[in-house]
C-alpha cells in the first residue's frame, strides 16, 4: 500500500520525523516584523548546567534562532546578578530569565512589584525587546521560558504580561512500560509507539537520549513527574543493578524539572525480599519498603513517590490480608514523607474473578471504586493521593465521571486520563480526546448541594486540599513520531496544557499544537482542526454510542469490533443485549445501584429515563429497542444512522489531508505518514460500520428504515466468486465479515486466485475497494487485476506500519480496506485477486467493491 502514497518531492518541505514535536523551532513566517521587537542577548540568573534556569537560556537561544535566524548570546549571572568568571556584561536588551528569589537578590526593588506566584509558577513580561521570565522555582522559569516561546513559534511578538501558576500540584506522566520485550504488546503494555524508551531485555537502556527528550517535550507543558514503569510492575525493579538504572533516567529529566517516580509491585517484600509476608501492617514489612525508599533516595534525592496498583485484575494487595486499601497506601507513605513523596494509589480495584452477571443480575464493577474506597476517607495520610479514572470502567468512549470524586473529600485525588489510545483506535484512528477530557473536568458533581466541578475537586480548591492533580497514561515508545502517529501529539499536548489550566478551550490549544507542528498557514490550521474538533463525535458513532461503551473486542486487543465480547466476560464491561433490549440497569429502584452513588442531585437526574441525556442512556438504563430517544428516534435506528454517520465523517478525512499537499509545514514524510493512517481509519469505520449495525439487526430482527443494513449493491463477495486455489472461511465473529464469510487459500502455501466478470457494470472509472484480513502473523500479497492490468500490489503487513493491537485471528481487528482510485474498467472486464499467503496469513479476502466516483459502498 505504501507504494500508492508515492509523491513527487516538488513543493513539499523538508522531510521530518516527528522526534521533535512541537518543539521543531521551524521558521516563523512573519520574522522580519519580529525581528525588531526581540532582545538580543541572554540573561541568566544563577543557573547550574544540568537544572532547569541553565536549560531555559538555552532553549531561549535555541527557540529564537530558529524562529528568526537570530543567534543571542547567553550572559551567566551569578547569584547577585554579576556576571560569572568577571566578564563584564554586555549592553542591549535581554532577556532575563531566572528564579524569583535569584531576581530579588539582584534587582530588590523591582522584585518587590511582582505578583504571587504559586508552586511552579512563572512571571513573564515582555516590553520593547527586553524580556522577564521569572519562575517561584527553577522548573517555573523553565515553564516560562517555554511558554514564551511558543507564543514566539505563532508569529506572535507582541509586548505581554502574564503571571500563571498551575492549577494543580500534580501533573503526572504513567509509563506503562515493562522491564523487558513482553507484556501486552510489546515492552510497553497499551502502547502503540514501538518499544520502550527505558527498559530492555530486563535492564535500564543504556543510551538514555529519548529519556532526555521526552522530558523536555513534557516540560514545555508543564508536566512535572514520569511514572517510568508499568503499574503491573515488576518486583525486580527494585533489585540495585535497575535502581542504578533509574537514576540514569533521573539525570536526564532533571534539566528539565521533571522528576521521576517508580510503580511497585505491593508484594515486593515476598517476591524479591526473601520475607513470609508482605502484610502492610507487619513491622518487618515497613522497614523492608523504608529501606528500598531510603536507597532510591541515595540514588535519586528529587525522586517525586510511588504509584501503586492493588488488589485489581490479580495484583497483589493489602485486602490479601484483610487489610482496608488505607492500610496499604499508608504504608508507603510512611516511607516516603520523610524525603518529601507522595503515594499515588490507584482506584482500579476490582475483582474479574467474582464479577458474574449470570448469578448476580446486581453484579456491577462501575461501583468497584466506591464500594471498595468509601468509609476510607478518614484513613489515610496526607502525602496519599487516591488516583480515579475518569469513568468508573475503563477509558471508553463515553462514560460519566467517576461518583468516587465526589465521596473523597478529605483524602486528595488525581484523575486519569488515557493520552494512549487503547479502546479508541490506538492512534490508527484519528481521535481528539481533548474535548472528552473538557466534559468530564467541568462536570458538576454538586456535592452537598454545591458546585463541585471535578476540576475544582482534583485540584485541591473545592475541598481546600493541598495535593491533587492530573495522571496521564501516555506511553510513548521509540517510534520517531513518539505516539505511533503524528497526529496523536494532540492529545499529549492538549493534556498538559489542560493539567496547568482547565480553562483553555480544546479548540485554542488544538490551534495553537498545529501552529507549533506544522505551521500558522491558515489553511492548514484551519484543516486539521476541523478534521481533529469532529474524530471524537465521529468515533463515537460509528463504535459505540448512547452510552453503550466502545464496543470492541473486551477479550482480545480492545481495538476491533466484537459486541457479542461484551457480555458474559468476566471484566464487567457488559451490555446485557438481548433479543429485545439492550443497556445496564444502574438504578437504585430496579438496578444495580450505581446511580445512588453520586450527590442527590445527580442521582436523582440519573435514576430516571426523562432526564437522563441520551449519550448515556444506556450506560444508566436497560430499554427495548424501539425505545424513543429525546431525538424522536428509536435505540436501533439511532444505532443504525450513527454508525452511518460516523463512518461518513471517516471517509472525508483522507481528502481534507490531501487538500494540505505542499502547504507551508506539510513536508512529504509527514503528509504520507499521515495519509496513510487517515485511509486505513476510513476503511476500518467501515468495517465498524457493518459489524455493529449487522450484529445488532441479527439480534433485534428489526431493519433499517432507509434499507442500508445488510445492502451493499456495489459489492462482489469473494466466495461467490470463480475460486482457484480460494476456499470460502466462516469467519468469527460473524459479523467480522460481509455476509459472514471471506475466502483464505486452501493451503499455506497455495498461491491462489479469485475472479469474476464483470458483466454488470458499465464501462466506465471507478474507484475500486478490496476488503481483506491483515493478520499478525505473516505478511501474505494481493494482487488486483482488471482485464490485463495489474491495478496494484499490496502487503500484509499492518503489523509492522501501525501500532495498533496484533491479532493473528480472522475477525474485527484485522479487517482493513484498500482502495484504488480512477480505475477505467469495461463491461466484461475480469476482475481479479491473486492471493500469496505468507506464514500463518491465507491471503484472506473479504470482499471487492465497484464504486462509482462519489460513492462509498
Amino acid at each position: 500500500m505504501r507504494s500508492l502514497l508515492l509523491l513527487a518531492a516538488t513543493g513539499f518541505a523538508a522531510a521530518e520525523d516527528g522526534l521533535a514535536g512541537w518543539l521543531r523551532y521551524a521558521r516563523v513566517d512573519n520574522d522580519r516584523s519580529c525581528l525588531a521587537r526581540l532582545p538580543s542577548s541572554i540573561v541568566t540568573l544563577n543557573a547550574t548546567q544540568g537544572l532547569p534556569v541553565h536549560t531555559a537560556g538555552q532553549e531561549l537561544a535555541q527557540g529564537i534562532q530558529g524562529f528568526f535566524g537570530k543567534k543571542l548570546s547567553i550572559d551567566e549571572r551569578d547569584e547577585r546578578g554579576r556576571p560569572k568568571n568577571n566578564r563584564p556584561a554586555k549592553g542591549g536588551k535581554a532577556v532575563t530569565v531566572g528564579t524569583v528569589a535569584a531576581y530579588r537578590a539582584s534587582h530588590p526593588r523591582e522584585a518587590a512589584r511582582l505578583p504571587e506566584l504559586g508552586d511552579d509558577g512563572f512571571y513573564l513580561s515582555v516590553s520593547r525587546g527586553s524580556a522577564l521570565i521569572l519562575g517561584q522555582n527553577e522548573r517555573g522559569a523553565l515553564y516560562g521560558a517555554f511558554r514564551w516561546l511558543a507564543l514566539l513559534g505563532q508569529g506572535n511578538c507582541s509586548d505581554v504580561t502574564l503571571a500563571s501558576t498551575p492549577d494543580a500540584s500534580i501533573r503526572w506522566v504513567n509509563q506503562w512500560d515493562n522491564l523487558q520485550d513482553g507484556g501486552t504488546h510489546g515492552s510497553v503494555e497499551r502502547g502503540y509507539g514501538g518499544d520502550s524508551i527505558f527498559f530492555w531485555d530486563g535492564e535500564v537502556r543504556p543510551d538514555q537520549t529519548r529519556a532526555g527528550q521526552y522530558a523536555r517535550l513534557l516540560a514545555s507543558i508543564g508536566l512535572n513527574a514520569v511514572v517510568v514503569n508499568n503499574v503491573n510492575a515488576d518486583p525486580r525493579t527494585l533489585t540495585p543493578e535497575l535502581m542504578d538504572g533509574l537514576a540514569r533516567i533521573a539525570d536526564q529529566f532533571r534539566p528539565y524539572g521533571v522528576q521521576l517516580a517508580l510503580a511497585l509491585n505491593f508484594a515486593s517484600p515476598q517476591t524479591l525480599g526473601g520475607l513470609p509476608t508482605f502484610d502492610p501492617l507487619e513491622p518487618s514489612v515497613q522497614a523492608w519498603w523504608d529501606e528500598a525508599t531510603n536507597e532510591l533516595y541515595r540514588r535519586i534525592p528529587d525522586m517525586a513517590g510511588y504509584l501503586v496498583k492493588a488488589n485489581s485484575e490479580g495484583q497483589p494487595g493489602p485486602m490479601t490480608y484483610n487489610r482496608t486499601l488505607a492500610d496499604g497506601a499508608n504504608m508507603f507513605a510512611r516511607s516516603l514523607k520523610p524525603h518529601g513523596g507522595i503515594i499515588l494509589f490507584r482506584a482500579f480495584v476490582y475483582n474479574h474473578q467474582t464479577l458474574n452477571q449470570t448469578l448476580d443480575w446486581k453484579a456491577d464493577r462501575a461501583r468497584a471504586a466506591v464500594d471498595y474506597f468509601d468509609g476510607l476517607d478518614d484513613d489515610f495520610l496526607d502525602n496519599v493521593v487516591v488516583q480515579i479514572k475518569y469513568g468508573p470502567i475503563d477509558f471508553q468512549v463515553r462514560e460519566p465521571v467517576s461518583p468516587l470524586f465526589a465521596h473523597l473529600v478529605k483524602t486528595a485525588t488525581a484523575i486519569e486520563l488515557q493520552i494512549t489510545q487503547e479502546y479508541l483506535g490506538q492512534q490508527a484512528h484519528l481521535v481528539y480526546l481533548a474535548p472528552m477530557w473538557k466534559e468530564l473536568l467541568d462536570f458538576d458533581l454538586r456535592v452537598d448541594g454545591r458546585e463541585s466541578r471535578t476540576r475544582d475537586i482534583i485540584s485541591g480548591k473545592r475541598f481546600g486540599r493541598r495535593l491533587g492533580g492530573y495522571a496521564g497514561v501516555v506511553n510513548v515508545g521509540t517510534n520517531t513520531t513518539w505516539l505511533g502517529s503524528h497526529l496523536a501529539m494532540s492529545n499529549l499536548y492538549a493534556y498538559g496544557r489542560l493539567a496547568w489550566d482547565p480553562d483553555v478551550t480544546s479548540e485554542g490549544v488544538l490551534r495553537e499544537w498545529i501552529a507549533l507542528t506544522f505551521s500558522d498557514d491558515r489553511r492548514v490550521v484551519d484543516v486539521i482542526t476541523h478534521m481533529s474538533m469532529v474524530s471524537w463525535p465521529a468515533y463515537e458513532n460509528y463504535t459505540g454510542n448512547l452510552g453503550v461503551q466502545t464496543l470492541t473486542d473486551i477479550l482480545l486487543g480492545h481495538y476491533g469490533p466484537n459486541p457479542a465480547s461484551q457480555d458474559g466476560n468476566p471484566w464487567g464491561q457488559w451490555t446485557r443485549a438481548d433479543g429485545d433490549s439492550i443497556g445496564m440497569d444502574r438504578t437504585v429502584w430496579n438496578g444495580t445501584g450505581f446511580a445512588g452513588q453520586y450527590p442527590p442531585e445527580v442521582a436523582a437526574r440519573y435514576e430516571r429515563i426523562e432526564t437522563t441525556p441520551d449519550n448515556l442512556l444506556l450506560w444508566f438504563h436497560h430499554v427495548p429497542y424501539t425505545h424513543v430517544l429525546k431525538s424522536g428516534k428509536t435505540v436501533i435506528q439511532h444505532f443504525y444512522d450513527a454508525h452511518y454517520a460516523g463512518a461518513a465523517v471517516a471517509q472525508t478525512l483522507p481528502a481534507l489531508w490531501k487538500s494540505l499537499r505542499g502547504r507551508r509545514g506539510i513536508d512529504r514524510e509527514r503528509y504520507e505518514h499521515v495519509l496513510f493512517r487517515l485511509e486505513y481509519q476510513a476503511g476500518h469505520a467501515l468495517v465498524w460500520r457493518d459489524s455493529i449495525n449487522n450484529f445488532y439487526f441479527n439480534k433485534s430482527s428489526i431493519p433499517d428504515e432507509l434499507g442500508r443494513v445488510g445492502r451493499h449493491p456495489y459489492r462482489i463477495e469473494a466466495e461467490a466468486m470463480t475460486l482457484d486455489g480460494y476456499v470460502p472461511y466462516a469467519v468469527s465473529p460473524f459479523e467480522a465479515a460481509s455476509g459472514t464469510r471471506c475466502i483464505v487459500t486452501r493451503t499455506n502455501s497455495t498461491r491462489a486466485t479469485a475472479s469474476t466478470v464483470l458483466r454488470n457494470v458499465k464501462t466506465g472509472v471507478y474507484d475500486v475497494a478490496v476488503n481483506y484480513y491483515d493478520m499478525a502473523h505473516g505478511n501474505s500479497t494481493w494482487e488486483l487485476y482488471v482485464g490485463s492490468q495489474r491495478i496494484g500490489r499490496w502487503k500484509g503487513d499492518h503489523e509492522y506500519i501501525l501500532g495498533k493491537a496484533p491479532s493473528p485471528y480472522i475477525d474485527g481487528q484485522t479487517a482493513t480496506r484498500i482502495t484504488f482510485r480512477d480505475v477505467r474498467i469495461r463491461k466484461g472486464d475480469v476482475l481479479k485477486v491473486v492471493g500469496t499467503p505468507d506464514g500463518e496469513e491465507p491471503a484472506p479476502v473479504d470482499y471487492v467493491s465497484i464504486l462509482p466516483k462519489g460513492i462509498v459502498d
